[in-house]
């Protein structure tokens, strides 16, 4: 075998092998695809079978004629399909259909009225919803216009409290609404005002709490006066006090109640305006304007008033005290220094840990917030109304008055934002339109919440409390409609009052 032969032969051997793997690829590859196609087949047919089985199932099943069953079996009535109506108590409806209305807030607390949403009754009591940790600050807001109905409303909440044992203290009745009320209840009210033998000194020591030592009730007894002095002073010159201004309040203040027992307004305006041991003068002139300012409740409109010891007693244990203002000239400066001393005389009882749950009414609250002084003294009793066991509810016309509360921005619009963020009660009744804006973005309602406030009736109102919403029918016993309606009183006519 030559050269040729032998290179032929070795390439062959070479070549042959490589064909018959090709080959065999491909006949794998032809087996795998018949054994898709084959399985494919097989699945449709399985299919196809299965479908004729429900067809031939269906065809089957009997079903009952399009007329029903004859006779008697049919279960039909000539009539039309009736059924009595059925009425429930709102948990079992809650079960039945649920998520159309409130659960409420239970049975525990003061009738109020009807749910209007879920037709049960609904019941409030801000000391057993703080108790239950449904709210964490029992103050209250309400807000509506007149003729509302939102006086007969706070009336209710806190007459039909005093069974409870609550006491109800007004610190000042610009109006007169509560007197009747709280002569009605048991209570007293104080009538001030020009020509009347009743007075009162905000510089009395008042109601002293258990458990204090003679040094502690002196010292609260002297911040007590300073404070009511400076607030009053602020009030009448509508500007804060100067450090030299405070110093001569105090020493004015410190030399009288050293030499008198019973210090009064008077000896404090004349040792500011002739301080002894003054050898330089220095003293009176610093105090000049100060003396002057509070000399008006000695001298000036406001004299009579709180110019001399008191004619009546404080008595905490009254279920009901009211300071009726209404005989005092309609002056927003007057009233509000008015307050400021009745609040001071009332304080001590106020602000006592073991006084009991207590509401404290500020009706008009618009005309207190206007200035900073008294402004400042209602946000610290609205702070400290859980440790002293307080609820304090603030009446309003409507919630844009907190917007002529001092400049946007100022320290005194965020005080009032303050007593509105700390009260998570707030119950609106009939809100103009153009209010609604405002009033939407204060209390974040939703635009249907927004919608109903226009369309609102007499002693209806929207409960906010916290994030829960409630529209209640305020309802009045007949006896309470006639005490409470101060509409009726103005035209004879029996609506839901003020």
């Amino acid at each position: 075998m030559n050269s040729e032969d032998t290179e032929r032969l070795h390439t062959s051997v070479l070549v042959a092998p490589a064909k018959e793997r090709r080959r065999a690829r491909k006949q794998r590859h032809e087996a795998a695809v018949k054994l898709q196609v084959e399985k494919h087949a097989r699945e449709k047919a399985e299919q196809v079978a299965k479908a004729e089985a429900e067809r031939a199932e269906r065809r089957a099943t009997i079903y009952l004629p399009r007329a029903g069953e004859p006779g008697a079996v049919a279960l039909r009535t000539p009539g039309k399909f009736r059924l009595p109506r059925h009425q429930d108590t709102s948990a079992a409806l809650a079960g039945a259909f649920p998520f159309l209305a409130e659960g409420g807030l239970g049975s525990e607390g003061v009738f109020i009225g009807q749910d209007l949403y879920s037709g049960g009754s609904f019941v409030y009591d801000p000391w057993e919803l703080y108790r239950r940790g449904i709210i964490t600050a029992p103050n209250l807001v309400l807000a509506g216009i007149v003729g509302s109905g939102k006086s007969a409303l706070a009336k209710s909440l806190y007459t039909r409290s005093i069974p409870f044992g609550r006491r109800v203290y007004v610190p000042g009745d610009p109006k007169g609404e509560h007197t009747e009320v709280a002569r009605a209840v048991g209570g007293r009210a104080i009538v001030l005002g020009h020509g009347l033998n009743t007075r009162l000194n905000p510089l009395d020591e008042g109601y002293r709490p258990d458990g204090l030592s003679d040094e502690e009730w002196a010292s609260t007894v002297a911040s007590r006066r300073r404070d009511l002095i400076g607030a009053l002073t602020e009030t009448v010159l509508a500007r804060t006090l100067t450090p030299l201004e405070h110093t001569a309040i105090d020493t004015a203040l410190t030399a009288t109640v050293r030499e008198n027992s019973v210090p009064i307004l008077p000896m404090i305006v004349d040792r500011i305006l002739e301080p002894r041991d003054d050898t330089d003068g220095r003293l009176a002139e610093d105090g000049r304007l100060v003396g002057h300012a509070l000399r008006r409740l000695v001298k000036g409109d406001l004299s009579g008033l709180f110019d001399g010891p008191s004619t009546v007693v404080f008595d905490p244990t009254l279920p009901m005290i009211s300071l009726d203002l209404s005989r005092v000239t309609e002056n927003s400066t007057l009233i509000s220094v008015l307050m400021t001393c009745s609040s001071a005389w009332m304080e001590a009882a106020l602000l006592d840990p073991n006084g009991g749950q207590r509401w404290v009414i500020y009706d008009e609250a618009w005309r207190l917030m206007s200035h900073p002084a008294l402004l400042k003294r209602m946000d610290a009793h609205w702070r400290l109304a859980r440790a002293y066991g307080i609820a304090n509810m603030l009446i309003f016309h409507k919630l844009t008055d907190l917007e002529n509360v001092g400049d946007a921005g100022s320290a005194m619009r965020s005080l009032a934002n303050s007593l509105l963020a700390n009260a998570e009660t707030r119950i609106i009744y009939r809100q103009e339109s153009d209010q609604l804006g405002a009033t939407s973005a204060a209390l974040g309602l939703t635009s249907t919440e927004r919608k109903l406030l226009p369309s609102l009736g007499i002693g209806q109102g929207l409960w906010r409390i916290k994030e829960r919403s409630f529209v209640t029918q305020h309802q009045l016993h007949p006896a309470e409609l006639e005490l409470f309606d101060t509409s009726s009183r103005a035209s004879g006519l029996a609506s839901g009052g003020a």
